[in-house]
């Protein structure tokens, strides 16, 4: 078997990261994550030149300002990639809120109301979308409402920290995407050093998140993101889910190494691992948090960044509403 076949039969669902659909086709994976970054680079492919113009022509009959329309263009365009990529696949796609909301609770939840609606008069049940949300205190509060009172799936992306976990978990988060190779960056970066597969510190927090969760019962899946190189992946095999880039999934796709089960969720009831509780506890959460060095400066960068390619998109969006 392909080292991608026998990740697979770890128990490890992969999950493709893109919004390229013959990528996405190719490696028959359960479910596919996007966010604005993939869609940006996906958008200026020929290919899907019609997606971005049925966006905008839905768009301009949904609000009354250029900016209303452009933002009505882009949820259009998010949910227009979410229904192609569930034409392949046979779970959940995950679709992002825009990063701009990170730090507001009830836009973002209105916002995913809003996608959520979008993709239901596409003829799309809400079981098959993941709002995609960055976990940050507030957007943890808004998966919590997302998910107590309306049944609205959440993916809690740009997670960094156990403390974010933690919160994500007790939420009652459906998935969680903690960010491999954005730490080892990070850890490079900071010390100077490289790191084996072995001791890769985004690896550890993976290894941290799952042991906990298991440990104490959550449901919570936990989907390994944001790989750098193979290592990464084949460290994380037996976690719940990977979702893995159209580069990385090749080498996987070609290699025939072996991948031996490393996470196991029957081996985490001996580990001394302390409970902790913050979901009702926000000074508590913050002060934690603000503890880790690594997991505030990538989260404020990925928010950042989200957001960036979210305006550069918007910006290609309105030159073709005003056209």
């Amino acid at each position: 078997m392909s080292s991608l076949e026998q990740l697979k039969s770890t128990g490890t669902v992969v999950v493709c990261d893109s919004g390229d659909f013959a990528t996405i086709d190719k490696y028959k994976p359960q479910d596919a994550t996007t966010n604005p970054s993939l869609i940006l680079a996906a958008s200026k492919k020929p290919e899907y030149a019609s997606l971005i113009d049925a966006a905008v022509a839905k768009g301009k009959t949904q609000g009354k300002t250029v900016d209303d329309q452009v933002d009505a263009a882009l949820d259009n365009l998010l949910v227009e990639f979410g229904k192609e990529i569930l034409k392949i696949i046979p779970g959940k796609v995950s679709t992002e809120v825009d990063a701009r909301f990170s730090f507001d609770t009830k836009a973002s939840v209105d916002r995913a109301l809003h996608i959520i609606k979008l993709y239901e008069e596409a003829g799309i049940s809400k079981d098959r979308i993941l709002i995609k949300i960055a976990s940050t205190w507030e957007g943890i509060q808004a998966a919590h409402i997302l998910q107590s009172q309306h049944g609205i799936n959440c993916n809690l992306t740009l997670m960094f920290s156990l403390v974010q976990a933690i919160a994500a978990a007790e939420a009652g988060a459906f998935l969680i995407s903690p960010f491999v190779g954005r730490i080892l960056d990070w850890y490079k970066a900071a010390h100077k050093r490289d790191y084996t597969k072995e001791e890769d510190p985004g690896v550890k927090s993976v290894e941290s998140i799952f042991n906990y969760y298991k440990k104490f019962g959550y449901k919570t899946i936990v989907m390994g993101a944001s790989f750098r190189n193979i290592g990464e992946i084949t460290e994380l095999a037996g976690c719940d889910y990977l979702t893995i880039s159209p580069g990385l999934l090749e080498d996987l796709y070609n290699s025939k190494d072996a991948v031996p089960k490393k996470l196991d969720s029957s081996t985490t009831s001996g580990l001394d691992i302390s409970k902790r509780s913050y979901l009702k506890d926000e000074a508590l959460f913050r002060f934690e948090f603000n503890e880790e060095a690594m997991a505030v400066e990538k989260l404020r960068e990925g928010i950042s960044k989200f957001a960036a390619d979210a305006v550069t998109l918007k910006d290609i969006l309105k030159q073709k509403v005003q056209a």
